[in-house]
C-alpha cells in the first residue's frame, strides 16, 4: 500500500519590472507498507495507491529586489578588514611561539639566542 501526501502552496513571485508570475510549491511525502492478501502476512488494510492533498491557506509571496551600491562596497571592506585582523592575530601567536621558542636554558640561566 502507498501512500503519497501532497501539500500545495499558492506562491507569487514579483520581478523588478513589476511583473507577476502565479505558481505552486509542492511537497511530497510517501509512505508505504506492506499490505498481504490474506491475514498471513503484513498488516490488514486495502492494497493501493492513495494521495491526500492538502491546500494550505498561506501564501508565499517572493518579491525581487536590487541591492545598492552600498550595499557592495560594505561586504567589500567587511572582507578586507576580515582578513586584516585574521593575518594580524595569526603574526601575534607565531612572533609570541618563536619568542618562547627562542629562549634557551643552560645550566639553570636563561639565554635568549638573537
Amino acid at each position: 500500500m502507498f501512500n503519497y501526501y501532497i501539500k500545495i502552496i499558492p506562491t507569487i513571485y514579483e520581478r523588478l519590472d513589476g511583473s507577476k508570475l502565479f505558481s505552486n510549491q509542492f511537497s511530497v511525502t510517501k509512505h508505504s507498507k506492506t499490505v498481504g492478501a490474506f491475514s498471513g502476512g503484513g498488516d490488514g488494510g486495502m492494497p493501493g495507491i492513495f494521495f491526500s492533498y492538502e491546500l494550505s491557506p498561506l501564501m508565499v509571496k517572493i518579491t525581487e529586489k536590487s541591492k545598492s551600491l552600498g550595499h557592495l562596497w560594505t561586504k567589500i571592506m567587511c572582507n578586507i578588514s576580515g582578513t586584516y585582523i585574521t593575518f594580524m592575530l595569526v603574526d601575534a601567536l607565531l612572533h609570541s611561539c618563536v619568542k618562547k621558542i627562542s629562549k634557551v636554558e643552560i645550566g639553570g640561566k636563561t639565554v635568549t639566542k638573537r
